[in-house]
């Protein structure tokens, strides 16, 4: 299945996107087909496995933008490679805004979609909204600091210590208007990276895409340990599909499950690790059929799931 490039702004910034036009008319209703948004987790891009999910839910009837944040991948911005949450953020909300511009699109019925820390972010972009119909959250990351009490588990004092003497000399660096410290996204064990567990390399590395650096700002931990997003769960009043792996060493299992609660959500669980529901991994295929089951029953014309 194609797609059509596109861009957008947002924050005055040009961000580049993916449109993926929904197959057949058994979602349609009188104004269009409904549109999910999608944007990729920490790091990602979304040449990086986002095109599986998109493909697939096209198939079953649905539009797709998929897009990257400001300073990631094919978007444009300044600096690049840095995370910041609430710009993420505010991109997903100028990303709904021109995919309900769409042709053959139903403004009304826009989805959001997210994986891992976008998985938080459509919580907090849907939160107080009657324009979103439905929301996806793939194995989010909703809570920062719960997320840093599970690395403490797992990932060396030393290695926690390094990192975060870069996110210092980072910031120091750009207060004194020079470059920014990075350090890879995803490492093998016993490297100084943002993802350094056994097998997190060559997971994120399998989906990578032409677009993604494994680099990123130092700064990101502390930016992560503000993260909240799981505070915006009860606040979303879409069907919430929320999507857990059991075994998941990335994002907390527990605070995953108390923002599904708050949202009242459709909760599935899969018996497996964070970048296990990912294409060519076993889990994807299950966690894609449920999305799309979750999605055509709530969106279908005339349903009243």
């Amino acid at each position: 299945m194609t797609y059509d490039e596109l861009t957008f702004t947002s924050g005055g910034v040009p961000l580049h996107g993916w449109h993926f036009t929904g197959a057949g008319d058994t979602l349609a209703g009188e104004t269009g087909r409904p549109v999910v948004v999608m944007a990729h987790g920490f790091g990602g891009t979304k040449d990086s496995g986002l095109e599986p999910f998109a493909v697939g839910l096209a198939k079953a009837g649905l539009d797709v933008l998929a897009f990257d944040y400001r300073g990631f991948g094919a978007s444009e911005g300044q600096p690049r490679q840095q995370v910041r949450i609430a710009d993420q953020v505010d991109d997903y909300r100028a990303a709904i805004a021109a995919a309900a511009k769409l042709p053959g699109v139903d403004p009304r019925r826009v989805v959001l979609w997210g994986v891992s820390l976008a998985g938080g972010h459509v919580l907090s972009a849907a939160a107080h909204r009657d324009d979103v119909a439905a929301v996806v959250a793939l194995t989010p990351l909703v809570d920062g600091m719960a997320a840093a009490r599970l690395a403490a588990k797992h990932v060396p004092v030393s290695a926690m210590a390094r990192s975060t003497a870069a996110g210092i000399r980072s910031k120091v660096s750009a207060a004194r208007g020079r470059d920014a410290v990075t350090m890879p996204i995803v490492g093998r064990p016993g490297e100084m990276a943002a993802l350094s567990l056994p097998g997190q390399y060559e997971d994120y590395l399998a989906i990578a895409g032409p677009t993604w650096r494994n680099e990123v700002d130092a700064t990101v931990g502390f930016e992560l340990g503000r993260l909240k997003a799981g505070k915006d769960a009860e606040h979303v009043t879409a069907p919430l599909l929320v999507q857990v792996a059991d075994f998941d060493r990335g994002a907390p299992v527990d605070a995953a499950m108390k923002a599904a609660f708050a949202g009242r959500a459709e909760v599935r669980h899969y018996p497996c690790d964070h970048f296990d529901v990912w294409p060519g991994a076993d889990w994807f295929e299950p966690a894609l059929a449920h999305q799309v089951s979750f999605l055509t029953r709530h969106l279908r014309p005339g349903s009243d799931a």
